[in-house]
């Protein structure tokens, strides 16, 4: 059974969790992170030098890094409606979970760090403006897309993309402050709440 290192409330082992919900794919996680196991142990950056979570553990093989977890998880297991095959359909979706991974959540960082976990150390008010306003203009190019579709980030069908845009759309909803309205991205998010997984790993009150 696979084991998946890292605690629950974090939002990359989050994508890890939806992932194998969406494959219905048995998995054993223990809690790694902040007030849990730490990662700087020599037992943990051993499995992963970068001391991070989330990190999968399956029979030999270790991995890390969650949007290369998830693909590792489709591909292995049964994911192509998730991860198509085809070199097209796939680098689409792989052009959004990178994007997420890269623009998205480059913009956000400061603006979260102040507003949701407190943190001292993103104080400034006008670092966290442009932060904010980062972090909305992204969720345009988001808007964007979703009216172009009018259903999911890359058509028609829900796809691994959808599972990191979907906990980024949820993290930008949940947190305090001003948002522009995107009827595209609230039609998403809503549609989002039908897939398996969805409730228990992104709608569960945890940005």
């Amino acid at each position: 059974m696979i084991k998946i290192l890292g605690k629950s409330s974090s939002i990359n082992v989050r994508k890890v969790l939806w992932t194998c919900a969406e494959l219905g794919l048995p998995f054993e996680r223990e809690d790694w992170g902040d007030e849990f196991r730490p990662t700087r142990t020599p037992e943990f950056l051993r499995l992963n030098p970068n001391a991070m979570v989330p990190v999968i553990v399956d029979g030999d093989f270790v991995l890390w890094e969650s949007n290369a977890i998830c693909r590792y998880l489709c591909a292995q297991y049964g994911g192509a409606s998730l991860l198509p095959a085809a070199p097209a359909e796939r680098a689409r979706v792989e052009q959004w979970m990178d994007w997420q991974a890269t623009e998205l959540n480059n913009a956000w960082r400061y603006a979260f760090m102040a507003l949701v976990r407190h943190s001292g150390a993103h104080g400034d008010a006008a670092q966290v403006s442009v932060s904010v306003a980062g972090w909305n203009r992204q969720i345009g190019i988001l808007e964007g897309q979703l009216g172009a579709t009018g259903a999911y980030a890359t058509g028609d069908n829900f796809t691994l993309a959808d599972i990191v845009l979907g906990l980024s759309v949820n993290r930008w909803m949940m947190t305090p402050m001003q948002r522009p309205a995107y009827p595209s991205v609230a039609l998403y998010y809503q549609r989002l709440h039908a897939r398996p997984g969805f409730a228990e790993y992104c709608g569960n009150g945890v940005p």
